[in-house]
């Protein structure tokens, strides 16, 4: 979205208090779960948001993405709805969202159609999430490092998950505004002898390895695997959550190093973002997966690989750094977004606005 279109909606909210309270479908798709809630606009709660009802479900249980919503349909929606917000990873491609991460391509046009909609908006993930710091996201976190509060500036939320999403919100006097981010694709530059062993197996020929394929859970099982490898051991864990559990039991010597290890490079990339977007407002690590890691990274070289060196630590020291829970978060900031940026009554407005200005 073009930041001057976002300028005009931030611009004239008090215009869209008269946006319909029609009840409309909000879901947040990642590569695990999909969590679906019934909104409706409200003057009160959540910066004008209200939760009707909200589900969470396994993505992998169902064939597509229109089953998972229609199940959520049958189950908690009492009248038609011919509206839905999609908050998801990946990059719209024509009528299509396409991310490795998905357990399925998303299809537009076949969602319209198989559930009667008169129209589907989507944003990115993480910016849904950056939407929602206006709301109780930016109040349930724990202190992880740095002060115990911001000061005014952008504000970041970074996920390790499925995958490793970002986004940035941006204050501004009259509101603020979000700007997505890809910053999981960047390349991972490793710090220590022992990542480059592991950069090395990642990729023997050199070449491309994105810094999601280590800080994510599906990366930290990757960690877990190839240092069972360089020390000729045989994989014992199979999933995450177990070489969490086995380094938190300190009952796998490689499950320990692999969450040292992610923690450690988890905290270059956050301070990578925190320089390049001088995230003075602080930085929000979400989701449950980091949140079942707390107290690792509070004990690990999480902090003093953000502050990275020299010039760069006077900046990144006055930064705080939370862990907060993903939970229903997605749902509501994609809510406060299509309310203010994607409905119809909203759309138009802006064009209206627009055109006044460049008459």
């Amino acid at each position: 979205m073009p930041g001057g279109m976002l300028g005009v909606a931030i611009d004239h909210t008090d215009r869209l208090s008269g946006i319909s309270a029609t009840p409309f479908l909000a879901a947040d798709i990642g590569g695990t779960h999909g969590r679906v809630a019934l909104m409706r606009a409200s003057h009160e709660g959540d910066r004008g948001v209200e939760t009707l009802a909200y589900r969470v479900f396994p993505c992998a249980q169902f064939p597509a993405l229109s089953d998972l919503l229609q199940a959520f349909v049958d189950d908690h929606v009492q009248t038609p709805v011919k509206r839905c917000v999609l908050a998801c990873a990946g990059q719209i491609m024509g009528e299509e969202v396409v991310n490795d991460n998905l357990a399925w391509p998303i299809q537009l046009t076949q969602l319209r159609h198989a559930l009667g909609l008169d129209e589907v908006a989507v944003l990115n993930d993480f910016e849904a999430l950056a939407y929602a710091l206006n709301g109780p996201l930016a109040d349930g976190g724990r202190h992880l490092c740095g002060p115990d509060s911001g000061s005014a500036g952008p504000t970041l939320v970074i996920g390790p998950g499925t995958g490793l999403g970002a986004a940035v919100y941006v204050p501004a006097p009259a509101g603020g505004f979000v700007l997505p981010t890809e910053a999981g694709q960047m390349d991972f530059a490793p710090n220590s002898v022992r990542e480059r062993e592991i950069l090395a197996h990642l990729a023997p020929n050199g070449g491309y390895v994105a810094f999601e394929h280590l800080v994510s859970g599906p990366g930290l099982l990757t960690i877990y695997a190839i240092l069972c490898t360089l020390n000729e051991q045989t994989p014992k864990l199979a999933t995450p959550e177990a070489v969490s559990a086995a380094a938190a039991a300190y009952s796998d010597v490689q499950a320990v190093e692999a969450v040292e290890i992610f923690c450690a490079s988890l905290g270059s990339f956050t301070g990578n973002l925190a320089m390049a977007f001088m995230a003075t407002g602080g930085v929000y690590l979400a989701g449950g997966f980091l949140s079942s890691l707390f107290e690792q990274l509070k004990h690990s070289a999480f902090e003093e690989r953000f502050l990275h060196g020299r010039s760069a630590r006077a900046l990144l020291s006055q930064v705080p750094v939370w862990v907060t829970e993903h939970g229903h978060h997605g749902v509501q900031g994609a809510a406060q977004w299509y309310l203010r940026h994607g409905v119809p009554e909203a759309r138009a407005l802006r064009h209206a606005v627009a055109g006044g200005l460049s008459a």
